[in-house]
């Protein structure tokens, strides 16, 4: 496609320079009209001379009216309507009598009085003079209605971004707090190396996540990845008590969704699901693209609420041992996508816990895209089951191989 040789621009976007072409264009408009006028009616060429005149005389008073309009437009109402109706009026008499003097003078001072040509000119002067008069104020009040309106929209981005950020900055503390607690334990329990392990994990995971803007996107893939370093620091503690398994659609894996979305939810799979039972639990992650929405689902098999009525509503708005969690995402996903996401909770008697997530598919840039196929290059569902020794497992989706996660000191 051929690229314009300009490139389009409002055409207020420069106002004084509107200004003058709106002056140009209308008084060479009325001027022109006025001389077909005089054609039509048969009158001596020579009467253009006086039309010529007025349009000059209607331009040079209106370029006076637009300094004074703009000081009086942002005054009180009172004061702008009143001394623009006494300003007006003024200005319908200068030009009215400069309008006169000009017919007067071509006529050669003839049948009737000067105050009678005065009068017989002003209606001519008030309607053209008024009529510029509202049209400069309608396209000035409404320039300023979008200025304000364009203000309010950044101040609107700002303030989303801002609580983007301010979210996705709670989950820090969230996680550190749990994690450093984590390797307390071990350092007590005298498990020094497990606990340089955890450690060493945990600045890997951190100089990943420092990596993402707090209120910007990336991949499923990438956020995969970061669940996986999160997970291998958490395999540590709970040993083969942690099965994961995941399943990321290709397509899902190009898909963007607001940075550290699911770790909250693999957080508290791990402290609901897998802590609170002795078998540990398996957590799942799912991800698709359904028609022009990504659905991701995060569920467990620990023992949910166990058998509770509680709705999804009330679990979010229940707050856990630090405040985040449930609410987080939710707030996250109506500040990015207000009413086009999706955010449920399944808690089915039996046990389990389940949160599905949608959100608009929003394919991945080019160089995202080439990362999320370097790392998820198709579909697959493997099944981490933690083992002592290093052996590969095969993938439960098309027989591919892929290492078990290492646990011990040398992890």
């Amino acid at each position: 496609m051929n690229m314009l040789p300009i490139s389009p621009r409002p055409f207020f976007a420069d106002k004084n320079k509107a200004f003058w072409r709106l002056q140009l264009l209308g008084w060479g408009g009325a001027f022109v009209f006025r001389s077909a006028t005089t054609i039509a009616n048969e009158r001596p060429l020579d009467f253009l001379i006086t039309v010529l005149i007025t349009a000059i005389a209607g331009f040079s008073i209106s370029t006076v009216l637009s300094v004074i309009y703009s000081n009086l437009i942002n005054r009180r109402p009172l004061i702008t309507w009143t001394f623009t109706a006494v300003v007006l009026l003024m200005a319908v008499g200068v030009s009215a009598f400069i309008n006169a003097w000009t017919l007067d003078v071509y006529q050669g001072g003839a049948e009737s009085s000067f105050l009678q040509l005065m009068l017989g000119v002003a209606y001519i002067d008030m309607t053209l003079l008024g009529a510029w008069s509202a049209l400069y104020y309608a396209i000035n009040f409404f320039l300023q209605v979008e200025q304000q309106a364009d203000r309010l929209e950044r101040l609107e981005t700002q303030a989303t971004s801002a609580q983007l950020a301010m979210l996705r900055y709670q989950l820090n503390p969230h996680f550190l707090f749990n994690t450093l607690n984590s390797i307390s334990t071990l350092v007590l329990l005298g498990e020094t190396k497990p606990a340089n392990a955890m450690l060493t994990r945990l600045s890997s995971f951190l100089r990943h996540t420092l990596v993402n803007t707090p209120g910007g996107k990336v991949t499923v893939a990438q956020e995969v990845e970061t669940l996986k370093l999160y997970l291998d620091i958490e395999r540590m503690r709970f040993e083969e008590r942690l099965r994961t398994d995941f399943e990321i659609g290709e397509r899902a894996a190009r898909g963007c969704i607001p940075s550290f979305l699911l770790q909250p939810l693999i957080e508290n799979a791990i402290k609901y699901g897998v802590s609170a039972q002795e078998e540990g639990a398996r957590i799942s992650l799912s991800a698709h693209v359904i028609g022009n929405m990504l659905r991701m689902i995060v569920s467990d098999t620990g023992p949910g609420l166990q058998g509770a009525q509680r709705n999804a509503e009330s679990l979010v708005h229940t707050p856990s041992s630090t405040g985040v969690g449930l609410a987080n995402i939710r707030d996250r996903l109506a500040q990015a996508y207000g009413e086009n996401s999706r955010f449920e909770i399944e808690t089915p008697p039996d046990g389990g816990f389940t949160v599905i997530i949608e959100l608009p598919f929003e394919p991945a840039e080019a160089e995202q895209e080439q990362q999320g196929r370097a790392k998820l290059p198709r579909a697959s569902r493997v099944s981490h089951s933690p083992a002592a020794t290093g052996n590969a497992q095969p993938n439960e989706s098309d027989g591919e191989t892929v290492p078990a996660p290492r646990t011990g000191a040398n992890a």
